[in-house]
């Protein structure tokens, strides 16, 4: 007969995971969503939670049911070189060059932004990050007293006080749900949604970050795949509904605060002047000291996989060294600001979440198809092709790519042949006609010729 989970182990997974993806992107993004898809809330919210929420969860499922101890497992049948390029690239992505930065840079705009005058905002931002990131390498030295401080009573106080924003914008909403719909969101709000919910990044820290929790079923008896997968659904579905619930609250928030604010540069602006109009001054010193304390534990669990995985790839560098790597490239990051870091991360995110999500599907469904390496080169070979397609449409210097993507120049916009005459590509999805490509042929050449799973 199958052991159940105690109602105490039910609630620890479910925290567990709840606090693993809860950070720094799950706070900004949802609220500038709301502001960005006005009337359009509703689909923009269930694009949002499909990329944010669905496919994490996605993602912790297949660790469980390929029963993988890291995600090389997920990648092995791409072969030991590639798979450990993709692992550089993406522990990279997740580290100094995107998460890591981003959380100093929002930490920053919660805080000591508010208060400098415009001409001493740079240097603030370099003391403020330096201080800041020289923190988390001592954290990270000292996680497991840290993060027990700010699991078990930070953050529960934070998502508390969401709570009663939340309450009050219902009582007394800033405004009402009929706000302007920007551009990307009048035609294909539910398109645009699920790239804004690429900013989580959550998908691809599940692939990295998600063994743990894996680890931590096994730890409390469960073995078999199908049970740990049984197990991750459930719980996880708690978890993110709980997630999903505060992005609802969020984005809410964000399209009736333009009843009094104008459309803000980024998330964390939106935030700060949607608890100033709830709290006073009491809500902008709240979240100067509770804002950086949510987000930090992200940097910290960023930084620290960063460090343990090279550590393990290439010994001859100890943990301390690679942490310091990791939080010394974090901080010249965190220099060019909130704003300049998430315009850069779409490129990056448009090429990486298609081959995470193809990633995804492929382990998921192992148990009917196996893993073989000629379907998986070619699916996720030819997935790359279109994702790396679609990021290049939104590289910040796109008018250096003139003809191949859009750019908006002398008031005109011109649009690139690639974004013209390839389906989806104006949407950012191009990439999903090569990944059925892809799937296709290496399925069928897998067929022909009699390909075995590496796991046999």
């Amino acid at each position: 007969m199958e052991k159940k989970l105690t109602w105490r182990q039910n609630l620890l997974m479910v925290s567990l995971i709840f606090g693993m993806f809860f950070g720094a992107g799950n706070l900004i993004f949802p609220v500038h969503l709301g502001q960005l898809a006005g009337a359009a809330w509703g689909q923009a919210t269930f694009g949002f939670i499909l990329s944010a929420v669905l496919l994490p969860l996605l993602a912790l499922v297949a660790l469980g049911v390929t029963r993988s101890s890291s995600v090389f497992d997920l990648i092995k049948p791409l072969g030991p070189r590639v798979s450990t390029f993709f692992v550089v690239v993406l522990h990279f992505c997740l580290g100094p060059l995107v998460v890591a930065p981003r959380t100093a840079t929002v930490a920053y705009s919660f805080s000591l932004e508010n208060w400098l005058p415009a001409g001493s905002q740079q240097l603030g931002l370099v003391i403020f990050s330096f201080i800041y990131f020289v923190l988390v390498y001592w954290a990270c030295l000292k996680a497991d007293a840290i993060t027990s401080v700010i699991g078990k009573y930070l953050n529960p106080a934070f998502l508390i006080l969401l709570a009663v924003v939340f309450i009050l914008a219902l009582v007394w909403p800033m405004g009402d749900f009929h706000q302007h719909v920007t551009t990307a969101y009048r035609s294909t709000p539910i398109l645009s949604s699920a790239i804004e919910g690429y900013n989580t990044v959550d998908a691809l820290a599940s692939l990295v970050l998600g063994v743990a929790i894996v680890h931590a079923i096994e730890n409390m008896g469960y073995r078999k795949p199908a049970h740990v997968a049984k197990i991750i659904v459930k719980t996880g579905t708690w978890a993110l509904i709980g997630l999903s619930l505060v992005y609802v609250g969020l984005i809410m928030l964000g399209t009736t605060s333009l009843g009094k604010e104008s459309l803000s540069l980024n998330g964390a602006i939106a935030l700060t002047q949607i608890m100033t109009n709830y709290f006073g001054s009491f809500g902008q010193v709240f979240l100067a000291v509770m804002g950086p304390v949510a987000v930090f534990t992200t940097a910290m669990g960023e930084s620290s996989s960063f460090a343990h995985d090279f550590h393990r790839a290439f010994k001859k560098f100890s943990y301390e060294r690679w942490l310091a790597l990791a939080v010394g490239i974090a901080f010249l990051v965190a220099l060019l600001g909130l704003d300049k870091i998430i315009e850069w991360a779409v490129p990056v995110l448009l090429i990486m979440y298609p081959v995470a999500i193809i990633l995804i599907f492929l382990n998921l469904v192992s148990p009917w198809i196996g893993r073989t390496t000629v379907l998986f080169n070619w699916a996720i070979g030819l997935t790359l092709i279109g994702s790396i397609g679609d990021g290049l449409t939104q590289v910040p210097f796109a008018k250096m790519l003139n003809g191949f993507v859009t750019y908006t120049a002398n008031g005109s916009q011109h649009i690139g042949w690639y974004q013209a005459h390839v389906p989806l590509a104006s949407e950012g999805f191009s990439w999903i006609l090569f990944a059925i490509a892809g799937l296709m042929i290496g399925f069928g050449l897998q067929i022909m010729t009699k390909a075995v799973s590496v796991d046999q």
